[in-house]
């Protein structure tokens, strides 16, 4: 088995490539080893030593680094959990726990929304996959959208400039009710 690494625009995190499907459907996150508690693949990662964050994409797992953490010194102990995971036939998660989609939102702006969660997911979550990470739709209040970052787009340098002028341009420009898009913490 091979696994290709890329970096992200978030240095303290990389991009773990496996060559088969790690989520057949969503996304999975997991900030800390506590919530990994759900997934076997996460758990052996977090075992690695050094590591604050897992998150898991269709073909892709996320890992972000502790901040006084070389990746010379803990990338080849997550490239070993990675590859002896796969190898022992383990499911990545047991049940649904921890996959993350859009909050519900329904009201006098149900329309709005939906037109939001349409352009999150055609325009900007395949963009950010692509690096590693995932936003999804959190709420709508007064014009204003709040959206949850993760993966290494969660507390990436760049990600005030992604939402900002990036995000909150595209959805203000086919979406006029939009105002400003902020970023939320779960």
């Amino acid at each position: 088995m091979f696994i290709q690494t890329e970096s992200t625009p978030n240095p303290a995190t990389l991009k773990f490539l496996p060559g088969q499907v790690v989520l057949a459907a969503g996304t999975a996150d997991f900030p800390s080893e506590t919530a990994a508690a759900a997934s076997p693949l996460a758990r052996r990662i977090f075992g690695a030593g050094g590591v604050t964050g897992v998150f898991f994409g269709h073909d892709f797992v996320t890992v972000t680094k502790a901040e006084d953490v070389d990746w010379s010194h803990v990338k080849p102990a997550i490239l070993g959990a990675i590859m002896e995971h796969f190898q022992s036939g383990a499911p990545a998660m047991e049940g649904e726990a921890g996959t993350v989609e859009h909050a519900a939102h329904d009201g006098p702006d149900a329309e709005i929304v939906g037109q939001i969660k349409e352009l999150l997911d055609t325009r900007v979550r395949p963009a950010v996959a692509q690096d590693g990470g995932d936003i999804t739709f959190h709420g709508f209040d007064r014009g204003v959208v709040y959206l949850h970052m993760q993966g290494a787009c969660a507390g990436c340098p760049s990600s005030t400039m992604t939402l900002k002028m990036g995000i909150e341009n595209l959805l203000r420009h086919y979406i006029p009710e939009v105002t400003e898009v902020r970023p939320v913490g779960l």
